[in-house]
Parts: C-alpha cells; structure tokens; sequence
C-alpha cells in the first residue's frame, strides 16, 4: 500500500475534509518532506490540473498523483448526475469528462462522490440509479481511454439516498456494462454504515481501488476511536496495493494532522 494525502484547491469547499489548502506548491513540498508517496488533489476545475502546472510540481517532489476529485462540480455548480434537470446531468457528465482527461493526462483517476446525487420528489430511486448506471458506464469507458479506472465512492446516508454501502457499490460495478470503475472504500463514511468494516472490505476484494483514511470523527487517523489494524489486516489480506490517502479534516491544523496521518500510516498500513 502506498500512502497519499489531499490538497484542496476549491476555496468554496473550505472546512471540508482535506488536509492542504490552496496552495498546490506549498502542499507537494510538504508532503514529500513527510515522506508521503503521492498527493490527491480536490481541484475546481480541469484547468487548474493543467500538466504544465501539476507536472513539474509532481517530478521536482517525486511524488505521484493518486487521485483526484469531481466534488467540485457539486460544491461551485450544483451538479450532479441524478438531477430532475436533463441538462444539469449532461453539464455534470462533462465536467467529470473534463476531471478525468486531466487527471489521466497525469495518471490519475478520477474520484466520483458528490457528485452522484440523490434521489427524490419527482426522481424514482430506479430512475436516478438509471441515470447514475448510464453515467458511470459512459465515464468508466472514457477513463479507460487514458489507461486509469474511474473512481465511485459510496456515501453515508447523510450525505446520499444512492449508495452508501460497500456491498451496495460492489453490487452496483457488478451492473455495470464497463469494467473500468471502482469502489472507493472510504474508512469514514464506511464507520456510519457498516457493521464491520474489516468484513465489508474482505467481501469486496477486487473491486476497490482507492482507500480514504479518516477517523471517526473524520480527523487525522488517531484522534478517534477506529481500530485501524484490523482494517489495515483485511486489505493486506485481499492484496490491495493502491493508495490509502488522508481525506480527514486538517485537525488541529494542517502541519500537524499530516504528520499525525504519516504517523499512523507507517504503524498500520505500511508493511
């Protein structure tokens, strides 16, 4: 398993769950100086994941971009793929479809959360599931153009009426007409919804491929009550060797939730 941590470039999304903040140089220099293999990045736009700027950044560091987020599109423009509004949901396939070329220019893939929406008042859950079906075997495809899978990650039930289980998720990439999408096991929303979080990855081997680390109470791992290794057991069991990265609030501050973060990464997850 290789160790990430997030950077946000999305000022709107400020008080989120990402542990840098605005400054993309500044955030790379210090995650390589923690000794962090990669960073993921919740960008704005596509534009802001330009190669020419993310690139040099990257190499000059070596560092990798695990990752990177469409959360954006919900957070600035209210987009998602389940909306009522035909073109909201094609203005949000796009903006994804823009994430994922620039991602994929960097060998990244492309995380899709928020941006999966919800169902309710004149949306049926079967028709907005429809909806996110199509959408994801439509991008999964797109992202396989850039040889990286695409990202779906199940929510808790605060946050969506859609997929909030790993069993769900798994079940839903079972439907799927694509084989290019994965789950997205993300240990704090996984800490609201499921009975065990060890048993939920074990019974979805081989069919996730990124991990996000928060506390339960979404802080950097160890400033909450998870039992981290028997979670980082059950992903060694079922061979995952993708990254597990620090989506987690910047708690007490930025500096000292990443050194907390590496920390815990090397107790657990780094074997």
């Amino acid at each position: 398993m290789k160790s990430a941590i997030t950077i946000s470039l999305t000022p709107e999304a400020r008080g989120g769950p990402f542990v840098f903040w605005d400054d993309l140089a500044a955030g790379c220099e210090k995650a390589a100086k923690l000794g962090f293999d990669a960073v993921e990045i919740f960008s704005p736009s596509a534009d802001a994941l330009s190669t020419n700027r993310v690139r040099p950044l990257l190499d000059r560091h070596r560092l990798k971009l695990a990752g990177v987020g469409t959360g954006a599109g919900w957070v600035i423009h209210k987009l998602t793929l389940t909306s009522p509004d035909a073109i909201i949901r094609t203005r949000a396939r796009e903006f994804i479809r823009s994430i994922v070329d620039a991602g994929g220019k960097l060998g990244a893939p492309t995380v899709v959360g928020s941006m999966q929406g919800r169902w309710g008042e004149s949306v049926t859950r079967e028709t907005a599931m429809a909806w996110l079906t199509d959408a994801l075997d439509d991008l999964g495809e797109h992202a396989a153009r850039h040889g990286v899978p695409l990202i779906y990650e199940p929510l808790n039930r605060y946050e969506t009426n859609m997929v909030s289980t790993q069993a769900d998720g798994a079940s839903l990439l079972r439907s799927l007409k694509t084989k290019n999408v994965k789950l997205l096991a993300d240990l704090f929303h996984m800490n609201i919804e499921e009975p065990d979080v060890a048993a939920s990855i074990r019974a979805s081997a081989g069919a996730i491929g990124h991990v996000h680390v928060a506390d339960s109470n979404r802080r950097p791992a160890g400033n909450g009550h998870t039992d981290f290794a028997p979670i980082a057991a059950a992903l060694r069991d079922i061979g995952y060797a993708g990254y597990v990265s620090a989506e987690c609030l910047p708690w007490p501050n930025p500096d000292d939730a990443a050194a907390k973060t590496i920390e815990s990464y090397r107790r657990y997850f780094d074997r």
